[in-house]
């Protein structure tokens, strides 16, 4: 068994649709970044990658490379996935939280399991996610962006 963690934050914008796990949320803003920005799937994929001890997502998807330029974060998590898949690796857990001050995110977060397990391919049970705010302190509790946190473990497949 081994253990990674991973973290993303970014600054909403006007004219973005704010992605999280993959999901589509009600808002007036959405998350800056080359990708579609979802701060929950890339930290995911970065704690993934990291229990594997294969880099982080900007190694294996830089943001210089057009080819991901707006790209779906779900598409990356499911290359996450495979690449763990070929290096003898199974997803035994993930369990994540997003930092975010507004929206209030709770209505979603079922939606975003079910994503997330899916492009994992592993049980619902096997994802757990939460979401909370920082009580207007420091930029997330401005309302400046939204981080998220994540902690996975692998196992021999």
């Amino acid at each position: 068994m081994r253990i990674g963690q991973g973290v993303d934050a970014h600054r909403l914008v006007p004219d973005r649709d704010l992605i999280l796990g993959g999901v589509h949320i009600d808002f007036t803003e959405g998350l800056a970044a080359h990708s579609d920005g979802d701060v929950l799937l890339h930290a995911i994929s970065d704690a993934l990658l990291g229990a594997a001890g294969a880099g982080d997502i900007g190694q294996h998807f830089p943001d210089t490379d057009d080819a991901y330029a707006g790209i779906d974060s779900r598409i990356l998590l499911r290359q996450v996935a495979s690449h763990l898949r070929e290096g003898g690796w199974r997803v035994v857990n993930v369990d994540a939280t997003v930092i975010a001050q507004r929206p209030k995110l709770q209505p979603y977060l079922e939606l975003m399991t079910a994503n997330i397990a899916g492009d994992l391919g592993v049980g619902i049970g096997q994802v757990n996610l939460k979401a909370t705010t920082m009580e207007w302190m420091g930029f997330t509790g401005r309302g400046e962006g939204i981080a998220a946190t994540a902690v996975a473990m692998i196992g021999d497949a």
